[in-house]
């Protein structure tokens, strides 16, 4: 007899069956009629007895009968899939016989990996936390910036903004748009960098509660990427173009899954890519596992608990080397599999996080990286969470797209896909041309970057320490507010914000001043006797009139031990190291400036 609609009949006394059943019914609702082979074979006795252990079988409206993988894809709504490919067919139908074979085995499995109870994944909840999350890392890094940025690029800052926009419109030309994406086209001046800072910090506001999402997300995304082009040496982290990367993302982010798994390809990226390139740089601190025995004393802004950190015994520091590598290399491809090994590989990740965020002052990056780790997570993972009633209501829920909006965001996705790729695969030595070229097209604009943090480990601590002179015998040393500077002062904790002038001194360590002319032009800013660079430090030797002379001395740096610090309070201890800039006056730091 004909039906109203297709009825699939299973095993129903097949563990394994059943779970993916109560599954199904979810994803079909009221489309598809299920019943289990001992109440329906007499209602179809056409059919023999055996095929109903064999395979599941889907009587169709018109009375005709599919069984197997193609009898799944219809009923789940994917026979186009099934007809079109007879690849996918084949392997389709092989897959199901090896499980119908398997049923115990395969039923463990899915227990392991999905549990008793499969439903379809919600990201509702998922994204409604994200976006949050992403409000508060926006407001640190705006936050951050608007109290530096003008001693960093303003005016009379380190690296004048006007002057390096003036350098680049000389060069591209009309491409200058391109070259360089920046509202500052339109206006560079201290003013416009304040008022960037704090538009930044109100969208920031807006989006944590949740009113204007789109329009936040969009405007947000155009003013970082503005500092970021146009901040030089002082906006050039992996944070920032991260922070790009997911800020730009979250702007498609609604109705359509896609782009969840673009974050979760995003997160495997980011730690698949940071893993490989320790290994790939032939590091040998990294190969034989003693990198972790420098990092805590070497990082550039440690914070108190890496003082500790840094006595654990070797073996110890040798076996978190070795953890470290398995889970930024072996633990990412667990993102694409099944539910439970999914959420086990985000705690992993996300403790990762923590333990270098209790260590290090790595700005925001910490806790951007734990909120993209959210999108390996699911509606159903955070339980009965409900927000708060100052905030927002949740986002819409997840529905049908219509089909033009769904083809745009699938095509949007797949080049996004594609660049990812193309990174990944620059970063183990190349990538076909056509691909190479559509990376650089979106270059500029920074939406999908490549990444690898602490490719190589350095395994000391040289540090520059600025003095000032009036009659080049006395010399008085400036303060900086984070990066180590009198044995006796304890790291401090400054994350999420980052102060960016300190931060460029521990690389300007690591070279000379001669590779890192921006330390010129600092020198030339003291001499000065500018305000809004002398803000970014924690004192001022010389408040009245700028010194005639500057002087860097280089300094070498490690933790005290146990012994120094009981008897002398010292956090550091340091041995002379040379000169890093000779004496200098103003015409000659002036000459010698970028």
């Amino acid at each position: 007899m004909p039906e109203s609609k297709p009825v699939l009949i299973y095993d129903g006394d097949c563990g394994f069956c059943r779970i993916w059943i109560e599954y199904w019914k979810r994803l079909t609702g009221d489309r598809v009629e299920y019943a289990p082979s001992s109440e329906a074979a007499a209602r179809y006795p056409r059919i023999p007895r055996a095929e109903f252990a064999r395979a599941v079988q889907l009587v169709r409206p018109d009375g005709s009968v599919a069984s197997g993988a193609q009898a799944v894809f219809e009923t789940l709504g994917l026979e186009r899939a099934y007809r079109r490919s007879r690849a996918l067919a084949f392997f389709a139908e092989a897959l199901y016989r090896w499980i119908a074979r398997h049923r115990t085995l395969a039923y463990h499995l899915t227990r392991f990996s999905f549990g008793t109870r499969i439903e379809p994944a919600r990201f509702e909840t998922t994204q409604w936390i994200f976006l949050r999350a992403l409000a508060l890392i926006y407001l640190a890094a705006f936050g951050s910036l608007a109290g530096q940025i003008t001693g960093l690029i303003g005016e009379h800052g380190i690296l004048p903004l006007g002057d390096f926009m003036r350098a680049v419109e000389s060069t591209v030309g009309a491409r200058k748009f391109f070259v360089m994406p920046t509202v500052f086209w339109w206006d560079s001046s201290d003013r416009m960098l304040e008022n960037v800072c704090l538009a930044g910090m109100a969208f920031a506001i807006l989006l944590l509660a949740g009113r204007l999402e789109k329009l936040s997300l969009v405007v947000l995304f155009i003013l970082y990427l503005s500092l970021s082009v146009s901040g030089q040496d002082f906006l050039q982290f992996q944070w920032d173009a991260l922070l790009l990367e997911a800020g730009f993302l979250a702007i498609f982010l609604g109705r359509a899954v896609i782009f969840v798994w673009l974050f979760r390809w995003l997160v495997f990226r980011l730690y698949f890519m940071s893993g490989t390139a320790k290994l790939l740089s032939h590091d040998p601190a990294w190969r034989n596992f003693t990198a972790l025995e420098y990092h805590y004393h070497t990082q550039p802004l440690p914070t108190v608990l890496a003082w500790y950190a840094d006595k654990l015994p070797a073996w110890f520091q040798r076996s978190s080397t070795f953890l470290t590598l398995a889970v930024e290399i072996a633990v990412p491809f667990l993102i694409f599999l099944p539910r439970r090994l999914r959420i086990s590989a985000a705690w992993c990740l996300i403790g990762l996080q923590v333990l270098i965020l209790l260590t290090g002052n790595y700005a925001f990056f910490n806790f951007l990286t734990i909120a993209l780790c959210l999108f390996l997570f699911d509606d159903r993972a955070f339980g009965r969470f409900s927000p708060p009633r100052f905030l927002s209501r949740r986002r819409p829920a997840q529905g049908r797209m219509p089909a033009l909006e769904r083809a745009a965001a699938g095509v949007l996705a797949a080049f996004l896909f594609v660049v990812g790729l193309t990174r990944l695969l620059e970063s183990f030595g190349g990538a076909p041309a056509p691909l190479q070229a559509a990376a650089r097209l979106v270059s500029p604009f920074e939406i999908v970057n490549s990444y690898g943090l602490f490719a190589v480990m350095t395994t000391s601590r040289p540090e520059i320490l600025v003095e000032g002179s009036d009659d080049g015998e006395h010399w008085s040393a400036y303060q900086f507010r984070y990066k180590p500077g009198p044995p006796g002062r304890a790291p401090r904790w400054v994350a999420p914000m980052q102060p960016r002038l300190d931060w460029q001194m521990w690389f300007a360590a690591l070279g000379s001043y001669r590779q890192n002319l921006w330390f010129v032009a600092f020198v030339a800013r003291l001499l000065e006797g500018s305000p809004e660079v002398l803000a970014l430090l924690e004192n001022n030797p010389f408040p009245g009139h700028p010194p005639r002379y500057i002087r860097a001395m280089s300094y070498e740096y490690s933790f005290s031990n146990w012994e120094e610090r009981r008897k002398t309070g010292a956090w550091w201890s340091r041995l002379p190291a040379g000169t890093y800039l000779p004496p200098v006056g103003m015409k000659a730091a002036a000459r010698n400036a970028p």
